[in-house]
């Protein structure tokens, strides 16, 4: 049974009630209190914007957007996102949703983290990453009244050591697989937490392409082109 916050409403079905359930099964408190909040900002957010959402979809896509964080996914190279992407496609196709709301919440979940896109795409989408965006980094804090914010806090704990709970949940589902943060603000806790991490750098690796090899071009800016001398045949 969820709590109530005014103007937020959880939906109750057969489906949310064994997602719910799957997942407080599967993840840490910390990892479960913040993906109903993410749901919550995010249900906030499209009543003040006027976004039409189906509440459904939003609470799956908010509920499996951190699943690839936990110990289940302890072999996974792939993104932490797409392993929750991937655990909500599965978990709604065997509960006999549609491809379309599927793919809706697929996507929701696997750019989650990629801030600059999902607000142009279907509502469910933009939301679940403002949500997130919300509850870790407080992004769109002042959007919110204090009476918000203090209605979802007291329904769903922030515990008091939150900021770094999350960044140490963050680097233990990244740790075993630092080549699937290349590309993501993901790499940014593998360097907070681990001194010995080294970033890959986009400028290096076109510097380093064969592309860049075969034209005659080095790390250090330098180019030997290969003159050709038009004036023969």
């Amino acid at each position: 049974m969820h709590a109530q916050v005014p103007g937020v409403v959880i939906p109750d079905s057969q489906l949310t009630r064994e997602m719910t359930q799957f997942i407080r099964d599967t993840e840490s408190d910390l990892l479960f209190h913040h993906s109903i909040r993410v749901y919550c900002w995010g249900a906030l957010t499209g009543s003040r914007t006027g976004l039409k959402f189906d509440p459904e979809l939003l609470y799956a896509a908010s509920m499996f957007h951190d699943i690839g964080l936990t110990a289940r996914y302890q072999d996974s190279q792939l993104r932490f996102e797409v392993d929750g992407a991937n655990a909500a496609r599965d978990f709604l196709r065997g509960h006999g949703v549609s491809d379309s709301d599927i793919e809706t919440v697929w996507n929701a979940v696997a750019l989650h983290t990629t801030p600059g896109i999902p607000q142009f795409m279907r509502p469910e989408i933009a939301l679940v990453q403002a949500g997130a965006g919300m509850d870790v980094a407080g992004r769109g804090y002042d959007q919110f009244s204090e009476v918000q914010r203090e209605a979802v806090v007291a329904a769903y704990p922030r515990e008091p050591n939150f900021a770094h709970g999350i960044i140490d949940a963050f680097y233990e589902g990244m740790k075993h697989r630092p080549t699937s943060t290349f590309g993501t603000f993901n790499d940014d806790v593998l360097a907070f937490k681990d001194p010995s991490f080294q970033r890959v750098d986009m400028c290096t690796i076109i510097l380093a392409s064969e592309w860049t090899r075969r034209s005659g071009c080095n790390v250090a800016g330098g180019c030997h082109h290969h003159v050709h001398n038009l004036s023969k045949p």
